[in-house]
């Protein structure tokens, strides 16, 4: 009976080897073998809109709480993707967030801790070698453009098209003394890649005319574009067209005339970007097209800006002064309707980018990829806190009074904020989870948590003192 069992059982186990050899190659006929599947090709790389706003700060969007503005083409932008609340700029001031957004770099490690003028006796930068996110764009197989403001160096070798971008059509420099003549200091800084130029219009005008231009050309091919469009509105002249100061003041009665050309000069700029996101829609562009919209700073305190429920404005160290309003949208990638409350700065977009493109950095990286924040509904835990524990740094270089040409700092590293308000003024410390508005100064009584900072600060410029921000003679 036993010699039976056996018999049996080894029939059994030699049909069932069998069967499961027929099952493998009939499996693999057909093509659907026990081999792992293959990861399918990736969908094609969207294309790139960087819209930034010059001075424009947090609370001057009707959709972070503006009650006497209305930004409906920016507000739609917002609620299509993803709306940041606590989105920082690397600087009060223009050039050196603008070098931090194209190198993902701390701007003093790109030569540019303050403000680079046309008077080289007020200028305090220079932009250092090194690849920008054109750069890599284009190595990802993007076609490249900037119409708007440039503000990072006059002459060669930095120039816009010598660091990137294969289409210049706007300003190289700081700001405008009249935004219909576009001269600063009696100088013409407009150009069309390296051509002197004098187009008519208000400059918003112009900026959007010239980004319109740029998407319409970029129709029907196959290759991915990058355009980035850094208006110079709502910056100082306050000087907006007549009608919309007019449609302001009618729609507004009793508002501060200096908050009125504001509020114009932002309307405006909003039609126009409300113009280019139809012409996107029309040409079958929107689709496929990643948009970020923000600031490089906070608003200018003499505009009448509303920076939200923070302290101070452009220029200083305070959350007025360096946090800024911020969204970003990709049809069919981002969920619409989101906020987030995490703790960026314009230094993470150039590695997102890269990150989203497949490219790899050539360079060392300060800032870090949010795509993975961007691109799902939970983030896993590891990325969040990385996020959340990582310093982050701000400078100004300056050469008024108040500055003399030294520079004043800033850090911030998860609730708590140490910064100084002037050259000549000791260190502050603020814990911002209690205290928003920066009210009570704690550097006396949490003196640890001070001198942990200011540790973390003096080896953050120690580090960077390597990098000059003068054009060597």
């Amino acid at each position: 009976m036993l010699y039976l069992f056996f018999r049996l059982s080894a029939a059994f186990m030699k049909y069932r080897r069998l069967a499961v050899r027929w099952t493998v190659l009939l499996l693999a006929i057909v093509g659907l073998s026990s081999t792992p599947p293959q990861p399918s090709a990736p969908g094609p790389k969207p294309n790139i809109v960087f819209i930034i706003a010059d001075d424009l700060g947090w609370g001057d969007l009707s959709c972070y709480g503006a009650t006497d503005l209305k930004t409906p083409h920016i507000d739609s932008l917002m609620r299509a993707g993803l709306r940041f609340t606590s989105f920082y700029a690397n600087s009060p001031v223009c050039s050196p967030s603008r070098a931090s957004l194209l190198s993902g770099r701390w701007p003093e490690r790109m030569g540019v801790p303050g403000v680079i003028r046309d008077d080289s006796t007020d200028s305090w930068g220079y932009l250092a070698t090194g690849p920008l996110l054109p750069d890599y764009l284009q190595k990802a197989g993007y076609h490249t453009a900037l119409v708007g403001k440039w503000h990072l160096g006059l002459e060669s070798p930095n120039t816009p098209n010598e660091h990137g971008f294969q289409e210049f059509d706007g300003f190289l420099g700081d700001m405008m003394d009249d935004y219909y003549t576009k001269l600063r200091n009696k100088h013409n800084f407009m150009r069309h890649n390296r051509q002197v130029i004098n187009p008519p219009g208000h400059a918003t005008d112009v900026f959007t005319d010239g980004a319109i231009r740029y998407v319409n050309s970029r129709r029907g091919r196959s290759k991915p574009f990058f355009l980035y469009l850094p208006y110079t509105a709502p910056h100082n002249p306050l000087q907006p067209p007549a009608e919309w100061l007019e449609r302001v003041q009618k729609r507004e009665p009793g508002i501060d005339p200096t908050r009125a050309k504001l509020v114009a000069l932002i309307e405006h700029m909003d039609a126009n970007i409300g113009r280019l996101l139809a012409t996107l829609k029309a040409n079958g562009q929107l689709q496929n097209t990643l948009i970020v919209f923000t600031s490089d700073n906070g608003g200018w305190g003499p505009g009448r800006a509303n920076n939200g429920p923070v302290r101070a404005f452009k220029g200083t160290m305070y959350e007025g002064g360096i946090r800024i309003p911020a969204g970003v949208a990709w049809a069919g990638h981002i969920q619409p309707g989101r906020t987030s409350d995490e703790r960026l700065q314009l230094i993470d977009w150039l590695p997102t980018f890269l990150e989203l493109t497949g490219r790899k950095a050539t360079a060392p990286l300060d800032g870090r990829s949010m795509l993975p924040l961007l691109t799902s509904k939970q983030p896993d835990g590891l990325t969040l806190e990385t996020i959340r524990q990582r310093p982050l740094f701000f400078i100004r270089r300056e050469g008024t009074d108040a500055f003399k040409g030294l520079t004043t700092q800033a850090v911030r590293q998860g609730d708590w904020k140490l910064l100084q308000p002037n050259p000549f003024s000791p260190y502050e410390l603020y814990n911002l989870k209690d205290d928003p508005k920066e009210t009570t100064d704690l550097a006396s009584r949490e003196k640890a948590k001070a001198a942990e900072l200011t540790r973390l600060l003096m080896d953050h410029i120690r580090r960077s003192g390597s990098v000059p921000w003068q054009k060597s003679h």
